[in-house]
């Protein structure tokens, strides 16, 4: 078997990738408990969609290949192929995007966060194990079931914690809370299932393995994430603008039919019946009310 590093760099990666795995759930969090506040269905799919992108994309897929930059194999090269790569992207949002829209919509219920929690935690492994499946080795790669078990339960609970946090307590202390334990969940199943890695080497191959190295894969990587962020951030304030101005045209409405309408009251002697919201000023009215009273 293989010796491997999986802190080549020392204890930059494991803080890196810790703090994009707690923004990325900080920013997808905040999301979610909006989506549970949203007034229509469209705009609470837009919430969810938004916090999918941040959890699955930056919380999830950014922080596994900056950690995964610290990884080394030193009788062997590194490499990954990037199609699979992209693929672990997408997989990861749409197991994470499932696991949001069963928690943050309709009643809230103890089985709603518990399969909310479920799929989000095994998107977090999905993620994990397709893109270890991207990487490249001159040799074979297999795994200690038993710890695969392990990060696979670290996820699901975890997750479904944080879950649990976000649609039962509100403020924001709540939601940095659970963003914690989203990041803790996120670099503590990436580390127990890279502790469960086992690689043997070929005996007497040529050393030589195809894909990209992670030091060139990691400029993609960096733009599409920060493009993603600038993104999930902008649409996220566009539509928190978006449901203030609807909140204060809404309030504007319910404020116009709560004052009561003025009543002018008609001249003296006069049968007609009182005039609410005449045309004329109300100095020409009370002007009218005074000449009668002036004797002829």
């Amino acid at each position: 078997m293989a010796e491997v590093h999986h802190f080549a760099y020392g204890w930059f990666n494991p803080v890196t990738a810790y703090v994009m795995a707690f923004i990325g759930s900080m920013l997808g969090l905040v999301c979610t408990a909006r989506a549970r506040r949203a007034p229509t269905a469209g705009r609470r799919a837009r919430w969810l969609v938004i916090a999918a992108l941040s959890i699955g994309g930056t919380g999830i897929w950014l922080m596994h290949f900056m950690a995964m930059i610290g990884f080394d194999v030193p009788n062997s090269p590194v490499r990954y192929d990037p199609v699979v790569t992209f693929i672990s992207l997408a997989l990861a949002v749409l197991t994470v995007g499932i696991g949001l829209f069963i928690a943050g919509q309709g009643r809230r219920s103890a089985l709603r966060i518990v399969a909310g929690g479920g799929f989000t935690g095994l998107g977090v492994v999905a993620m994990h194990y397709s893109g270890m499946a991207a990487m490249r080795v001159a040799g074979r790669v297999s795994y200690d079931f038993g710890l695969v078990a392990a990060s696979v339960l670290i996820a699901v609970v975890a997750a479904t914690v944080a879950l649990w946090f976000t649609v039962t307590v509100s403020g924001m202390r709540a939601i940095t809370a659970a963003a914690a334990v989203m990041g803790v969940a996120v670099c503590g199943m990436h580390y127990t299932a890279m502790a469960a890695i086992r690689i043997t080497l070929d005996v007497g191959g040529t050393g030589q393995v195809e894909g990209l190295s992670p030091f060139v894969l990691i400029v993609p990587i960096v733009l599409l994430s920060a493009l993603c962020l600038i993104g999930v951030t902008f649409n996220a304030l566009q539509a928190m603008t978006q449901e203030e101005f609807d909140g204060a045209d809404a309030s504007r409405v319910k404020h116009r039919a709560q004052v009561p309408a003025t009543v002018i009251p008609a001249p003296r002697g006069a049968d007609a019946p009182p005039l609410v919201n005449p045309p004329f000023s109300l100095a020409r009215s009370l002007a009218d009310r005074n000449r009668t009273k002036i004797p002829r």
